[in-house]
């Protein structure tokens, strides 16, 4: 048997409960990774709570919480070729990350390079492989102004990094809290509320070029009043709020190939992950709690001990 951290029912913090389960076993084209660390996103509260894409399937309960993992390879399923027992990978699990054990798909699942610890490789899948594809999606030339909403989140602070490796000024709104970090990052700091339209415009009077939102809701219809064309405006989180205004949702790839580059990217030291907080499996309720106060810096992980 293995722990796993689950919701039984969709709801509150009072749904959550660890259970023990059998291991999983790896299907045709899976992986049965022992799990080193998984991400903390907000999306595993927002499937707790119920909420969903348009369009997508519920989540089966009880679901296990968790969508991004680092571990090493346990067994492999029928058809799998490149992996063997014992390799170090990362990738999105399908059975949920907040546990001793998940299933990958092999398909989208990348090696983990030496230099890349369990830890940092953990928050690559999710976080910064949707501000890759966000700003693969947009494609902003070196030079053009790029505005961030979110920026000090986990995707920001992947996004803000990767564009600014590649040439590209970036204005990102945030809290007055993390505003050291934003700007730590290359950014141009703005916080958002009331009142941020104007001061936006104060550091890029001659109006952005494009427009990453990360952040939903009033920031989400500042950035579309900012950006001159409606189709360089993209949303992480809030696809039907940007489809009326214009814009498009972030399209994810999902591939191991994207993966390949992050780990890259971040054993040349181009992309820091950005943890700051870090917790045991036996308190994934509190380092679900840290990312669902809205007030978490950077990126959060449970790591499991092996």
């Amino acid at each position: 048997m293995a722990k796993a951290y689950i919701f039984h029912r969709y709801g509150g913090p009072e749904t959550e409960a660890f259970v023990d389960r059998p291991v999983p076993v790896p299907g045709p084209g899976e992986l049965l990774v022992a799990v080193r660390a998984a991400g903390v996103n907000p999306v595993d509260w927002k499937r707790r709570s119920g909420h969903r894409r348009p369009g997508s399937d519920p989540v089966p309960l009880p679901g296990v919480f968790g969508s991004e993992v680092s571990g090493t390879v346990e067994a492999v399923g029928p058809d799998v070729e490149g992996f063997v027992p014992g390799q170090a990978v990362l990738g999105s699990p399908l059975t949920g990350g907040y546990a001793e054990y998940a299933l990958l798909a092999a398909s989208a699942t990348a090696h983990k390079p030496d230099g890349l610890s369990f830890t940092d490789a953990a928050v690559l899948p999710v976080a910064a492989a949707t501000a890759y594809d966000g700003l693969r999606q947009l494609d902003p030339a070196p030079g053009s102004t790029l505005l961030i909403t979110g920026a000090g989140g986990g995707v920001g602070v992947a996004a803000v990094q990767l564009a600014r490796h590649s040439g590209i000024r970036v204005i990102g709104t945030a809290s007055e809290a993390k505003k050291a970090l934003v700007e730590s990052l290359g950014a141009v700091h703005v916080t958002y509320g009331p009142g941020a339209a104007d001061r936006i415009r104060a550091v890029a009077p001659g109006g952005v070029d494009a427009a990453f939102d990360l952040a939903g809701g009033e920031a989400l219809t500042v950035a579309a009043g900012l950006v001159a064309d409606r189709k360089r405006l993209i949303s992480a989180g809030s696809p039907e709020e940007v489809a009326a205004l214009g814009g498009s949702a972030v399209r994810r790839s999902r591939t191991a190939a994207v993966l390949d580059e992050l780990a890259r990217l971040v054993v040349g030291g181009a992309l820091r992950t950005q943890v700051t907080g870090t917790f045991p499996l036996a308190e994934a309720a509190r380092a679900l709690r840290t990312v669902e106060s809205g007030h978490a810096r950077g990126k959060t992980v449970i790591e499991v001990a092996r």
